[in-house]
Formats: C-alpha cells, structure tokens, sequence
C-alpha cells in the first residue's frame, strides 16, 4: 500500500477496485475501472503487477513501484507532472492504480507534419518517413508545461516517453503517463521531446530540481521514504545524483548516442 497519501490521491485508496475493461493495446495487462470509493466513483487505470511482461534491463515485477515513485518525484517538484497514483490491491492483485484523465481529442502536444514545416509555437525534433515514404518531421508544442515534462524524464530517467503518453487536457495542461520504465541506472533516457535539448535551464527549471533534490537528499523527509520504500537503494542515488549533474550542467542534455534517443514506436 502507499503508506503516504495526498490530497491526490486518497480517493483512489478509498474502496475497491472495478474493472470494466481492458486498454489495448499495451505492453503489459492495463485495465480502465473505477475506485468504488465512499464519495462516488473514482475513473482510473489499473496495472497489476502480475500482468507485467519481463524486460530484460528492468528487475521483474518493479514497474507499477516506479510509475509510483515518478507521481513521488513530479508532487516534489511541484509541476503536477503525473495524474495522482497509487500501489494499492486490486482485482489481479497489487498494482498501479492512477487517476483516469479524460484528454481532449482536438489537441496534439507531439505530432507529426509534412517534412519541412514546424508550426508556429511548435519545434522540431527529427526527420523521418512515414509508413508510405512520405517525408515527414516529428515536432512538439513549445510550451511550458510540455517543457517541465521534459525536465521531469530527465530527472527519472524516462526510457519511453512516447507521443501517446503526453495527454493533452482541454485547460492547456499535459500530463505525462506511463513511467513503469523509468529510474534506471544507467542512461536509458528515451523521448519524443528533444527539441529543448542543449538549452540552458531555466530559473524555473532550476528552482524544481533544486526542490526535488532537497527533499531527496534529506534523511527522513516524506520522498526519500517513498523512494526507499518504491526504488533500490542504488536507483534513489543515481536519481539523485541526475539531479545534481543536471544543475551542474545546466542545460539539457542532447542524446548520449550510447542509446536510442527516440522510443519504438515513437507513438
């Protein structure tokens, strides 16, 4: 159980779990219900650990604990990153269990547009073919929002942020879903939203990694419990130590080219 709720996400803690069906397709076994809670029911997505294909760089049966620990670090930052998310029993057993986040269809965060154009408040990340060899250029809105989420990968080291797990919400906000692949300790980072790479940080940048990094840095404190509590005692130093190269740094990162830069697919 996540032995420290929020605000966030006590209701998704308060009763039980009903599937109503399966998300297809996905990796691993994902399922759309409702948390029958006390206030009426709660929409949500529920990942059971027993459903969790084995990958051959992540332990078995860790990626509902680190899609938890990435809603720990995105609540520490303060930039609400991540829908509320829980470890918690359910119908399969104990798994992830996240807020439901109904997007708006008419918004496209990433996209894909002829080769050659970036809509305007867009930039561009890369040149590519589509499925017909038409020439085409993957791009993504530049806005602060998308921007934090970009900070945010870094930061957990996110193997996989695909175009599809950026939600765009009808306010203007993003959320960022899908984070089972992530606090590795090697540099795995893999994402759509390179078009901030080597820019330097801004002071907002700056002043989130240096709360997040505070509060994991001290003994004690409610993250570093959560982390400890949901992460191997190396993965939490190599987050934190992320955190401190990217202040140093003061930019972000380029692709270290030791890895694929881009997931598959890309959406």
């Amino acid at each position: 159980m996540d032995t420290s709720p929020d605000t966030g996400t006590v209701a998704l803690l308060d009763g039980e779990v009903a599937i109503e069906g399966r998300i297809m397709p996905a990796s691993n076994a994902t399922f759309f219900g409702r948390v029958m809670a006390s206030t009426g029911p709660v929409p949500c997505v529920y990942k059971p650990v027993s459903g969790e294909r084995p990958l051959w760089d992540f332990p078995d049966g860790t990626l509902a604990r680190r899609e938890v620990a990435a809603y720990a670090v995105s609540e520490a930052l303060g930039w609400d990153v991540v829908p509320p998310t829980v470890l918690r029993d359910g119908p399969a057993g104990v798994g992830m269990v996240q807020a439901w986040c109904e997007t708006d269809g008419s918004q496209d965060a990433v996209d894909l547009v002829p080769a050659g154009t970036c809509p305007e408040g867009f930039l561009h990340v890369l040149d590519a073919f589509d499925q017909r060899d038409r020439p085409i250029s993957l791009v993504h809105e530049d806005s602060a929002a998308l921007r934090r989420m970009a900070v945010f990968d870094v930061l957990v080291n996110n193997a996989d942020r695909k175009g599809g797990h950026v939600l765009a919400m009808p306010d203007g906000h993003r959320y960022g879903v899908d984070h089972g692949v992530s606090f590795h300790v090697d540099d795995k980072l893999r994402t759509v939203l390179w078009g901030w790479a080597e820019q330097p940080l801004r002071d907002e940048d700056a002043d989130g990694v240096r709360r997040v990094l505070d509060a994991a840095g001290t003994a004690g404190s409610p993250l570093r419990t959560r982390l400890v509590d949901l992460l191997a005692g190396h993965e939490v130093d190599a987050f934190i130590g992320r955190c401190e190269w990217l202040l140093a740094f003061g930019r972000m990162p380029l692709p270290s080219g030791d890895w694929p830069a881009i997931p598959w697919p890309a959406f």
